[in-house]
């Protein structure tokens, strides 16, 4: 896994805060992209986190961006379900995601299952190289 991009409600910034903190040494080594005010958020807690524009300024656009460049292996959008509107650059992000195939999780468990089924996906495949290998 080389590049998770964050994303989150003003109400559900604190939350991926903590779950980004918790599973700190999952995600040791990965980088870390945010857009602006996620990432300015994020900042005090995880330092090493790459600031993209505030998501309705351009930043959701640069991350559909590297979507479509294959640069992004999941995407953690922590969203509060009660905004029902989105801002068309959020809705082209998420349709990029099922179009290249970019996993995306929009709660915690579902970020769990996405960090944790990568890992065991990178497993499988280190141990059929070195099986092939022998």
């Amino acid at each position: 896994m080389e590049n998770i991009a964050l994303i989150a409600h003003d109400k559900l910034k604190k939350d991926l805060v903590d779950f980004i903190i918790e599973r700190k040494e999952w995600i040791d080594g990965v980088n870390l992209l945010a857009t602006g005010r996620t990432a300015e958020y994020i900042e005090p807690h995880i330092p090493n986190v790459k600031h993209l524009s505030q998501g309705r300024y351009g930043g959701y656009k640069e991350l559909t961006n590297l979507i479509k460049e294959g640069k992004i292996d999941i995407v953690i959008f922590l969203r509060d379900f009660k905004v029902k509107y989105h801002h068309n650059d959020l809705q082209e992000l998420l349709d990029a995601c099922d179009e290249y195939n970019v996993p995306v999780a929009t709660n915690p468990a579902s970020a769990e299952m996405l960090i944790l089924g990568h890992f065991q996906i990178q497993s499988i495949k280190r141990n059929l190289k070195k099986s092939q290998i022998l």
